[in-house]
């Protein structure tokens, strides 16, 4: 690939709501994030009936910038990096997430493509919530599609009060710099 590889460091990409323990059960991932953690027991069991599991091998592509966004990714164990490329070929490397990190959240609210590519760096264990699977849930159970829709509004606005003040010290050090 063209270009410099670059690392960029954002609160956006974040997880705000990783679980503290270490049980590996996808249960108790999923009652730590937001958009689950106030599910009753019988709908989490429901839900949990409409994820799907995948290995990813290290180097392996989760996804590509450009590619439809259909899916929410819970890493289950392993390591993936999401990067950007910009017009000019350079990568810009957004995160990196572990155990109990998600990402794609946006794919279940709009129908844009994926800003970013997520690769394996290791071998790594995913659940995916594709948005189609959502769907058909919300509507059998509107009640808990509305706390889903609702936890899912919970972190893109706190991700995005995160990039709003990283914009603003972002430019207060450049027009400090300039000042001196």
């Amino acid at each position: 690939m063209p270009g410099k590889s670059k690392v960029l460091k954002s609160n956006f990409w974040a997880n705000l709501f990783r679980s503290q323990n270490n049980r590996s059960d996808i249960e108790s991932v999923l009652t730590a994030m937001p958009p689950f953690e106030n599910m009753d027991r019988k709908h989490l069991k429901l839900f949990m009936q409409i994820i799907h599991n995948r290995v990813y091998s290290a180097s392996e592509y989760v996804f590509y910038q450009g590619d439809p966004g259909v899916c929410l990714y819970i890493i289950l164990s392993g390591e993936i990096t999401v990067h950007q490329n910009d017009e000019l070929g350079n990568s810009f490397e957004l995160a990196r997430f572990t155990r109990g990190d998600f990402f794609g959240e946006l794919a279940l609210i709009d129908e844009e493509t994926r800003s970013a590519t997520a690769q394996a760096t290791k071998e790594t264990t995913i659940a995916a919530i594709f948005k189609p699977d959502l769907d058909e849930f919300m509507e059998k159970y509107p009640t808990e599609g509305i706390k889903i829709l609702g936890g899912i509004s919970k972190i893109i606005a706190m991700r995005l009060r995160r990039v709003n003040n990283d914009y603003i010290s972002l430019y207060n050090n450049i027009f400090n710099s300039k000042e001196v």
